[in-house]
């Protein structure tokens, strides 16, 4: 389930408590939880209601100064009419923990020997051939770069690109920016510690 930035630190701060939403089935269940651009929230709770009968409370809870604004924010119902509007209890479950992973920088031998058989891993899953180490030098060397950029550095499309780099970022070896990327403090430890070969980035066009 995708919150929009605005609505993801309201649920964080407090002031957002619901999201509705029109969906053939429920894309959540209660207890989920979701990493936001303002940590992870946890779903509380899923009902079906009528949009016609959504009160100025459930909008104001879900960020709309109006039930008709919010009516006016769901998609259309489809063709066939098999949907239903969903009112979806939203809590702030904490910050999302690989803003701490990103910022642990004493890593222990047995933790750079982990890190290498996960990036090994997930090289040796590639369909494009090994890629981990490269993309962590092609950060390194150009953050805050738009990903567009970045991958055709490297002839790849963006975003296949994009996911690879959120592997690693699931590692907490990368972090992302309004623009680009850059390696996070834990990832130049790794790189700094690993036996593994680190390739040399090719220049951006």
């Amino acid at each position: 389930m995708l919150l929009p930035p605005k609505v993801a630190h309201g649920v964080a701060d407090g002031s957002v408590s619901l999201a509705f939403r029109r969906w053939r089935r429920p894309d959540v269940g209660v207890g989920s939880e979701f990493r936001t651009v303002a940590g992870v929230v946890r779903v509380t709770s899923v009902d079906v209601v009528d949009e016609h009968a959504v009160d100025a409370a459930d909008a104001a809870a879900a960020g709309f100064a109006t039930p008709d604004e919010l009516r006016r924010r769901l998609r259309p119902p489809a063709d066939d009419g098999d949907d239903r509007v969903y009112r979806i209890g939203l809590e702030w479950a904490g910050e999302d923990p690989r803003i701490a992973l990103r910022n642990a920088t004493d890593l222990a031998p047995e933790d750079v020997a982990d890190l290498d058989r996960r990036l090994e891993r997930l090289d040796r899953a590639s369909s494009h051939g090994p890629w981990t180490m490269l993309t962590l030098a092609l950060v390194r060397a150009h953050p805050h770069r738009r990903a567009p950029d970045l991958a055709a550095a490297v002839g790849r499309e963006r975003d296949p690109f994009k996911i690879d780099v959120r592997k690693l970022k699931n590692l907490g070896l990368t972090e992302s920016f309004d623009v680009g990327y850059a390696v996070s403090p834990r990832g130049a430890a790794y790189l700094a510690a690993t036996t593994r070969p680190v390739p040399e980035p090719p220049p951006l066009g």
